[in-house]
């Protein structure tokens, strides 16, 4: 494992604060701090990341095994590792959190990792899907998901359907290029050809010129990864005003038709072809269950793959809380994490206890409208499905 020179100074502040402290009395209030943009153009992951975590809490009566629960939102704005260093160090030095969770963007995650092993704090990841991450500290728990793990099934049900050319167009930061290598790696080995590989700035307002390079490329279909909220409007917007439908060229995405946006797109995203852990149309008891407890603490709270993140994450931290009565204990709370499993809102779940990654259901899903709703309607099940990322 290697530190930066400033996560070895933020480490070593942290060793100093900790140093001669003996093992605590069970806490009254847990403190968990919620990292996450709560500004700027991502503002919505924060929200949602808010709305998950307490409608989670309020469903179990308030309380987490007994203990009441306090929530530290800290605001890391968009990328950003050094201020999210910054902040993760306050939340584990200052307010002495006894879990850490949220986290957006990879970078932001991976800046962390140097803190939470010294300081021994487990650390929840309701969203960041590069593979790599958990492999940094033994304190990361994931209840989100990687782009491994939901590209390598689309890919083969690609192959599967005589799809043989693809271009990849992905966002050019640590998820975007997991899922252009994921994409690529096991596309190929079903028989497939990826004809142009496109890598777009995490700037890119315009995404006319990248959409035009797709259309003369002569591939039947674009497999594609960009960061939810703005892009995702801004390329399917593209992909329908330079005709890449009309020409035959199928959409195929994880993310991109995420809930917080759908209704936003009109019925340009009809027929938009997605593999996903989580649709909000998701027909089970826990899902319902879940929804209702979004929309009882805000009727205008969104269900889609962050609520449900953070969701989850705050179920991780209650079965910690629990199996160490409350007690700041790192190892014995991230070795009782590593048995978990449950029924989630996106279906049965467990944590692998190798990768301590989720392990989830993947779901073929279509836009189709329901009423005057659009929706992800999951038209197949690819079953349980692992990191396949940190296999690599």
């Amino acid at each position: 494992m290697t530190f930066s020179r400033q996560g070895l100074t933020a480490a070593l502040t942290i060793a100093c604060a900790m140093a001669g402290a003996v093992v605590p009395a069970a806490a009254e209030t847990i403190k968990v701090g919620i990292l996450g943009p709560f500004s700027g153009p991502f503002a919505h992951y924060g929200a949602l990341f808010k709305d998950g975590a307490e409608a989670y809490i309020s469903a179990q009566g308030g309380k987490l095994a007994g203990k009441e629960v306090e929530l530290i939102y800290r605001d890391t704005g968009g990328p950003n590792p050094g201020q999210t260093r910054t902040l993760a160090q306050e939340l584990i030095v200052k307010d002495k959190v006894d879990y850490l969770g949220g986290f957006v963007f990879t970078p932001n995650a991976l800046a962390v990792a140097p803190l939470i092993q010294q300081s021994q704090t487990p650390t929840v990841i309701f969203n960041a899907a590069t593979s790599a991450i958990t492999d940094k500290s033994e304190f990361f728990i994931r209840t989100s998901y990687t782009l491994w793990q939901v590209t390598v099934p689309l890919a083969q049900w690609a192959a599967r359907n005589n799809i043989k050319k693809v271009v990849t167009a992905v966002t050019d930061y640590g998820p975007g290029i997991d899922a252009e290598t994921a994409w690529k790696s096991e596309f190929t080995k079903q028989g497939g050809t990826v004809v142009e590989s496109i890598r777009m700035p995490i700037a890119t307002t315009d995404f006319s010129p990248f959409v035009q390079r797709i259309k003369s490329s002569g591939a039947q279909a674009v497999y594609t990864f960009l960061p939810g909220g703005p892009p995702n409007l801004g390329f399917v917007k593209a992909y329908n005003e330079n005709g890449l439908a009309k020409a035959g060229i199928q959409f195929l995405g994880t993310a991109e038709t995420d809930e917080f946006d759908l209704q936003k797109f009109g019925d340009a995203a009809l027929g938009l072809t997605t593999a996903f852990h989580y649709s909000a149309a998701h027909d089970s008891p826990a899902n319902k269950a879940f929804i209702a407890a979004l929309r009882k603490r805000d009727p205008s709270a969104v269900a889609n793959y962050a609520s449900v993140g953070a969701w989850d994450g705050m179920f991780v931290i209650h079965k910690m809380i629990e199996a160490t009565g409350g007690r700041r204990d790192g190892l014995k709370a991230i070795a009782a994490a590593r048995t978990l499993q449950w029924e989630s809102p996106r279906g049965p779940v467990r944590i692998d206890p190798k990768t301590r990654h989720i392990v989830q259901n993947v779901y073929l899903r279509k836009v189709e409208k329901v009423g005057p709703m659009l929706v992800n309607m999951e038209v197949q099940s690819f079953g349980p499905q692992i990191d396949y990322g940190l296999d690599k």
